[in-house]
């Protein structure tokens, strides 16, 4: 097999860290296997990037879960990681992890657990690592991290195999990699920007994600009601037949005892396999200040999605255009972030309130022990088809959403069929 080579200047996001730092070449390197390492792994309220296992038996032969092991954290380029410190402690010292890895592609820090203290004890830049690999095989690779806990434990090798031999049949011992119920994503789809594609997105994603076979679940909580209609739900044309008034997204988030969400979500069959769908209401728009006085309420949406986290492999969730309360809400709730744009002036300028408004975002999720919404990035949408467009202004666009506003573009590009559109102005 051919020895991947790793340029850090290829990694423009926080998922090509992942992949082509962490995946591709840190792991291997360090003689981590693909059975060793597990990604996106939950404990309670810590999610980890990956956590990589130096042993399978030494953790439970000492009663200490997972000190034979490595959390790495994957940062994006243009992050500071002077700001992920004190969680990588946190992360270290609740999981009696000894060694944590934090990079963002230009950066890497190792740290090390000391007498339940932190300390760093090796850094490079990301042009140094190919050149300072073996320093860091020497620190957190596999061999060396489980041959420091046999020193530790005084025992040896042939100890070891002992013990292997003993428990290797007991599946108590064995780290596995998460069920659905720890693997669930949830997606949020933002700009408070209208009309540049967000209901679209959803529905088209949700549609491609069911074809594949995945679990879906669509939540609605926009008053604008747009991908509850698309969805096929809005089948009444007089109020009084209005059965979506009673039971929505509101009351899933302002109700403690029910209102759960097998109670309110739908079959929709907009696709086939269909989805389920928790729609929304045009009533959001002025229960909207009753909601904001009531801080539990920001945290029921999270609440009630754990409770069915096994029942799906995808929450998305369809918000308004706005920097509203049920803006907040959806973004305290998801995990990952796409912010569809066309990348014309006013959504660009508009990425500055989003950039804000994550950061706020942040700010509340830490407080209730969230890891940071992870963008995913920005999703060009209802795009020009001329070909001097594409060709020339569209890449100048793409690279200013980058330098500009910091975000990442996603590669996929929606483009505008206008012939379509004019069809369908005609049905």
């Amino acid at each position: 097999m051919t020895e991947y080579d790793f340029e850090p200047d290829c990694c423009r996001n926080e998922s090509e860290v992942e992949s082509k730092l962490i995946v591709q070449y840190l792991l291997p390197q360090l003689g981590y296997e693909p059975d060793t390492w597990h990604q996106e792994i939950t404990f309670g309220r810590i999610r980890l990037d990956f956590l990589a296992i130096a042993s399978k038996t030494i953790p439970f032969a000492f009663n200490r879960p997972l000190s034979v092991g490595l959390i790495v954290e994957a940062k994006h380029p243009k992050q500071n990681l002077n700001n992920h410190i004190r969680r990588m402690r946190r992360y270290l010292k609740s999981l009696n992890v000894q060694y944590g890895l934090l990079t963002n592609g230009k950066e890497v820090r190792i740290f090390e657990l000391i007498n339940q203290d932190l300390q760093l004890i090796f850094q490079c830049s990301g042009k140094e690592i190919k050149t300072k690999i073996d320093e860091i095989q020497t620190i957190i690779g596999k061999d060396r991290i489980l041959q420091k806990r046999l020193e530790a434990v005084s025992l040896n090798q042939s100890d070891l195999k002992i013990i292997e031999s003993e428990y290797s049949g007991i599946p108590a011992i064995k780290i596995d990699k998460p069920r659905r119920a720890n693997q669930v994503k949830t997606i949020a789809v933002y700009h408070n920007k209208g009309g540049v594609g967000k209901t679209t997105t959803v529905i088209n994603l949700a549609a491609a994600l069911s074809k594949r076979g995945f679990k879906v679940l669509i939540i609605d909580i926009d008053s604008q009601a747009n991908t509850t209609f698309a969805t096929g739900l809005m089948k009444f044309t007089d109020e009084d037949d209005d059965d979506l008034k009673d039971s929505n997204i509101y009351h899933v988030i302002m109700s403690n005892s029910k209102n759960f969400i097998p109670d309110v979500a739908r079959k929709t069959q907009f696709t086939d396999p269909e989805v389920d769908t928790v729609p929304s209401h045009i009533s959001l728009i002025w229960k909207e200040r009753e909601l904001a006085d009531r801080d539990i309420s920001r945290r029921k949406l999270i609440d009630k999605l754990r409770q069915v986290q096994a029942d799906y492999d995808y929450v998305l969730i369809d918000t308004p255009p706005s920097l509203n309360i049920y803006a907040k809400i959806a973004l305290y709730t998801a995990d990952y972030l796409i912010i569809p744009s066309d990348l014309k002036p006013f959504a660009n300028e508009g990425l500055r309130n989003v950039k804000t408004f994550i950061e706020e975002v942040d700010e509340f999720r830490e407080g209730i022990l969230k890891q940071p919404l992870k963008v995913l990035g920005v999703l060009p949408s209802k795009i020009l088809t001329t070909a001097s467009y594409v060709k020339n202004s569209l890449p100048k666009a793409e690279k200013l959403i980058e330098t500009r506003y910091g975000f990442p573009v996603l590669e996929t590009r929606i483009f505008q069929r206008e012939d379509l559109a004019k069809c369908i102005g005609h049905l």
